[in-house]
C-alpha cells in the first residue's frame, strides 16, 4: 500500500508557565517577535525560522518535570555567536559552552534561562557520533557544581560560584558568557550588578 504524502508544517511545543506576562515578555526578547495570539493565562508565537508553534499555558505547578532542556539547532559557530549577541541586545543574559561534549557530539553553544527556568539553548554540532568512551556527563556534575553554589549562596554578587538559573534570570545589564551550574536559587544577588563586569563570578564548569 502506497503511503500518502503528509503536508507537515510545524512542531507544536506547549511550555506551563507561572506566569504567562513575565513569559511573554522573556520570549518577545528571546524569539524577536510578538505574540500571534494572547487570551487570558495563554499565548501563542508562531515562529518561522525555525518552524515552531510555541503556546504559553498559565498553569500552577511546583515542580519543572521530565523536561531537560530546550534549543535551536544553527549551522555554524558564528550562527551561536550571532544569536548570543542578539540575546544579549535584548537584554537577555547568556551562559556559554564552547567545544563541549553533549549526546555523544562535538558543540559549541550558548544558553537563555525562561522566568520559569526552562533553559534553551542555540547550538552547532562541531562533530556527531562520538564514541561511548567520549565524556558526556549530560547532567553527572549537576549536583556536584549544586553542591557548591549551595554552599556559597550567601556570597555576594560579585563573589562566588554562579548558577545558570541565576546568570540567565537576572535582570541587570550586565552579561557573563562563562559556563555554569544548573541550579535554582535565588538571582536577586544579581540584580544589583553594574554593567562594569562585577557579574562575572568564579563559573563552575559543566558539561550537558
Amino acid at each position: 500500500m502506497e503511503s500518502k504524502t503528509v503536508n507537515t508544517l510545524k512542531a507544536h511545543l506547549a511550555l506551563n508557565v507561572k506566569d504567562v506576562e513575565k513569559s511573554i515578555e522573556f520570549y518577545k526578547l528571546m524569539l524577536g517577535l510578538e505574540p500571534s495570539k494572547v487570551r487570558t493565562g495563554y499565548a501563542k508565537f508562531d515562529v518561522q525560522t525555525p518552524p515552531l508553534n510555541l503556546t504559553l499555558n498559565e498553569n500552577p505547578f511546583n515542580e519543572r518535570g521530565a523536561l531537560s532542556h530546550l534549543g535551536i539547532q544553527v549551522g555554524s559557530t558564528a550562527d551561536v555567536l550571532a544569536m548570543r549577541e542578539r540575546w544579549h541586545a535584548a537584554g537577555l543574559r547568556t551562559f556559554d559552552e564552547m567545544g563541549t561534549s553533549c549526546c555523544y557530539a562535538l558543540q559549541d553553544k550558548t544558553w537563555v534561562a525562561d522566568p520559569d527556568g526552562n533553559e534553551w539553548e542555540a547550538f552547532v554540532v562541531l562533530e556527531d557520533n562520538l564514541p561511548e568512551t567520549a565524556p558526556c556527563d549530560c547532567g553527572d556534575k549537576t549536583t556536584e557544581a549544586r553542591t557548591s553554589v549551595e554552599a556559597q549562596a550567601s556570597a555576594s554578587c560579585c563573589a562566588g560560584d554562579a548558577t545558570t538559573t541565576q546568570v540567565a534570570q537576572a535582570s541587570s545589564s550586565c552579561a557573563t558568557e562563562d559556563s555554569v551550574a544548573e541550579t535554582p536559587a535565588d538571582a536577586a544577588q544579581f540584580a544589583d550588578c553594574g554593567p562594569a563586569g562585577c557579574c562575572a563570578p568564579t563559573a563552575v564548569k559543566i558539561t550537558r
